[in-house]
């Protein structure tokens, strides 16, 4: 669901630049205000899996789409709105900036739509109230799906909205959306199996690793290290291994836009110096390996190097993250 620049005007760009920032300046101020040690790891180390795992695009039967996991439901769970939404945007800055996926001018859409309903509207909404009286397998499915389906339509519905109201494209907006929605339910229902799957791994291996848990159900059958490193490896080989089975087929939004126009491809009309081509030069710059693969090369060896490369990016964006809140809480209070 990554949005390119071609969709967007600058002055939607803009906004919903200023919206995401504003979300995540709040974070930041939440997350700054907590002391707990061990969320260091799990947002590196689930930042890079959420990175490996969108490099897997699975195919959506009978359509010719295919789709991939957002991730923020996932890590809502596991690290509370605050820490979960910062860590999606170290996945999407350095999806966006080392790979050219999804367009710099885009990226303050790309930041609402795929990660703010998921880290906060998936965990306001859907896990912290689903947990009730404690957790059980049933209600950990249960909210997988549903916050994963609920925070996809909402981040379609939101793409729509936004395409619509930059209105420098010929995507009519109830047809745009109409094509969107349900293609995004049934994206959202494999990521919620998807999501379903990672966490009742860590309610059976450590439980209270969940957000919001008070008390454990039944102890873990693993420590929290070997939790961790379960992950990691995980991490590492859906990246670097998995990630070259991923489907060709076009991602719901492409598809959406070729259903609607016959193509999936839309440019935007922008001179030398407009916010299209400095976006653009910025990302053409900073991209090492653009569409996760070796410039100028079809080697499978470059979508391994992506998976590798983009999970080692934001598992050491992600910590150096944290190390620099916790060093600059240590000074103002030193």
């Amino acid at each position: 669901m990554h949005m390119a620049d071609a969709l967007v005007a600058p002055a939607v760009a803009g906004t919903m630049y200023v919206c995401s920032a504003a979300a995540a300046a709040y974070s930041v101020k939440k997350v700054r205000l907590e002391n707990d040690a061990k969320k260091i790891p799990v947002m590196g180390v689930m930042g890079a899996f959420v990175f490996a795992a969108q490099m897997i695009n699975f195919t959506i039967p009978g359509t010719g789409s295919s789709g991939h996991l957002c991730g923020g439901m996932m890590l809502t769970a596991l690290l509370g709105p605050y820490a979960s939404f910062l860590t999606m945007i170290g996945v999407l800055l350095i999806q966006c900036l080392l790979f050219a996926d999804g367009g710099l001018l885009a990226l303050g859409c790309n930041i609402w739509n795929m990660a703010f309903y998921g880290c906060f509207l998936g965990y306001f909404l859907v896990w912290r109230p689903m947990q009730g009286k404690g957790l059980s397998r049933g209600k950990v499915v249960g909210a997988s799906i549903l916050g994963c389906v609920a925070s996809l339509q909402l981040g379609a519905f939101s793409v729509a909205m936004e395409t619509m109201a930059s209105g420098i494209t010929e995507l009519p907006f109830a047809v745009f959306v109409g094509t969107m929605q349900p293609i995004h339910l049934a994206i959202g229902f494999v990521e919620g199996l998807i999501t379903a799957a990672v966490l009742l791994f860590v309610y059976e291996a450590r439980p209270e690793m969940l957000a919001s848990t008070q008390e454990a159900a039944h102890k873990g059958k693993l420590s929290f290290v070997h939790t961790m490193a379960v992950l990691s490896i995980s991490a590492l080989l859906i990246g670097g291994g998995l990630s070259l089975a991923a489907s060709s087929h076009p991602d719901g939004l492409e598809w959406s836009i070729g259903q609607v126009t016959g193509s999936t491809e839309l440019g935007a009309d922008a001179g030398e110096d407009s916010a299209y081509a400095v976006a653009g030069q910025i990302q053409e710059s900073t991209a090492l390996l653009p569409d996760y693969a070796f410039q100028g090369s079809e080697s499978a060896w470059g979508t391994t190097v992506s998976g590798i490369a983009g999970s080692a990016a934001v598992l050491a964006v992600c910590v150096a993250f944290c190390y620099g809140l916790r060093f600059w809480r240590r000074r103002k209070h030193g």
